[in-house]
């Protein structure tokens, strides 16, 4: 089973409750591990609902870029004028998921990894921001046995050509 960013966190609790899910990979789990991370208000995830629930998707993007993503307002006005802009704002709620997903401030769960016994494979990207390298790394130390690997000069959002390979060699030929 495959999971990247807030998704590592469903596949982790999905795992851990079924044991017929017999090897997991991770992309960039979004736990924040240490001061080093986005610091998000307590009801993130309320407050995105409420943009979406209230027709100002554009400002839920917008505050999840800026505050979960740490783009600048400047950063953020730019991207307004790009092409795949009206995409984000119509995947808006998704942002509100993943923040209820996460939980507050994306706490990794206590216990949750080191009830793992399926072979693990955590990836990140080296392009992508130093705290979540070190999410990573901090998941794949809780759970016995992981294997931790960076694919160099990746972003968050890892090309296919990066990842595909990865998964294809832990997950179907390992």
């Amino acid at each position: 089973m495959f999971g990247g960013s807030s998704g590592a966190r469903l596949v982790l609790q999905a795992a851990a409750r079924n044991p017929a899910i017999t090897r997991l990979a991770l992309w960039e789990p979004p736990y924040h591990v240490d001061d080093s991370a986005p610091r998000l208000p307590d009801d993130f995830a309320v407050q995105l609902d409420g943009l979406v629930r209230a027709g100002r998707r554009a400002e839920a993007v917008e505050l999840f870029l800026v505050k979960a993503a740490e783009a600048s307002p400047r950063d953020v006005a730019g991207l307004r004028d790009q092409p795949f802009w009206p995409a984000m704002e119509a995947a808006a709620q998704t942002l509100a998921y993943e923040a209820f997903v996460m939980g507050p401030d994306n706490e990794l769960p206590a216990g949750l990894p080191a009830g793992i016994a399926q072979p693990t494979l955590v990836l990140n990207g080296g392009a992508s921001p130093a705290w979540m390298g070190r999410a990573g790394k901090a998941v794949a130390s809780a759970i016995p046995g992981a294997v931790h690997r960076v694919l160099e000069g990746q972003p968050h959002y890892v090309a296919p050509e990066a990842i595909v390979p990865e998964l294809i060699e832990f997950l179907v030929t390992a």
